[in-house]
């Protein structure tokens, strides 16, 4: 007598109970509910940062214009203010300059930020650009920068933060960011607005240190293919949820 087939349901693990069946379920809903939650999140975060990039490119390609007056620095924001073109003028007090360690395409060197006293006694900090490292000379003599009234053009920059693995050391005059605060009470200045100027590039031309026009304008947009990853995620928990439902409806009816 030939032995009778066995199915090979026969001989497979035996369905889920109940219980463990409702903590899957909701193992797999709770993953469900938070990577769409987490998609979601980066669509609105997609549509910040391209209106951010839009709003600061026409910023930065706008005339200049005036910055905000003395009466209008606590209204000054990140979001409203920075990045915008503008245009100012004074007197250079280059006696009270700072020297910021930094590197660029350049190579080491400093960003040297010189206070400008405009015609109502306020100073504006201004990033005149980038010098190398040997730009002062053995001596610290730097070479003289533009005496008497000047016109500035630059963008609007926010005082920076302390840096987080090289702090600015003013007792040593060694700096690293550029904090406007910090720089306006080591250097004994008063009445200073909340931001600095970078300044544009000088003219054709002119390759006399410091170089200006080095802002870098660079914000990293990567939350299409983060919400992109985030919905596959969603869609691969959803697809084996549905599986493994298959799979105990497939197990049961072989049973019965």
């Amino acid at each position: 007598m030939a032995p009778q087939e066995t199915s090979s349901y026969d001989t497979s693990r035996a369905p889920r109970g109940p219980v463990a069946l409702t903590l899957l379920g909701l193992f797999a809903l709770a993953l469900f509910i938070g990577f769409v939650s987490l998609g979601n999140w980066q669509v609105h975060r997609l549509a910040w940062k391209r209106a951010l990039i839009a709003r600061v490119d026409s910023r930065v390609h706008a005339s200049p214009v005036a910055p905000p007056t003395r009466d209008q620095w606590s209204g000054v924001t990140a979001e409203r203010d920075e990045y915008l073109h503008v245009r100012l003028s004074g007197v250079f007090v280059h006696e009270q300059q700072t020297l910021i360690w930094t590197a660029t395409d350049e190579g080491s060197g400093y960003w040297v930020m010189t206070p400008l006293r405009t015609a109502d006694g306020s100073i504006v900090l201004v990033n005149r650009g980038f010098a190398p490292a040997d730009w002062c000379g053995r001596d610290a003599h730097c070479q003289p920068g533009p005496a008497g009234q000047v016109t500035v053009t630059g963008l609007l920059r926010m005082s920076e933060l302390p840096g987080l693995l090289r702090h600015n050391d003013p007792a040593h005059n060694n700096w690293y960011t550029r904090d406007v605060a910090a720089i306006a009470a080591t250097r004994g200045l008063r009445e200073v607005a909340p931001y600095f100027v970078d300044a544009d590039a000088s003219p054709a031309g002119d390759d006399r240190w410091p170089a200006g026009g080095k802002t870098v304008i660079n914000f990293p947009n990567n939350h299409l293919s983060y919400l992109i990853t985030w919905y596959l995620l969603a869609l691969m928990v959803l697809g084996a949820s549905i599986y493994v439902g298959y799979d105990e409806y497939r197990l049961r009816r072989n049973r019965r």
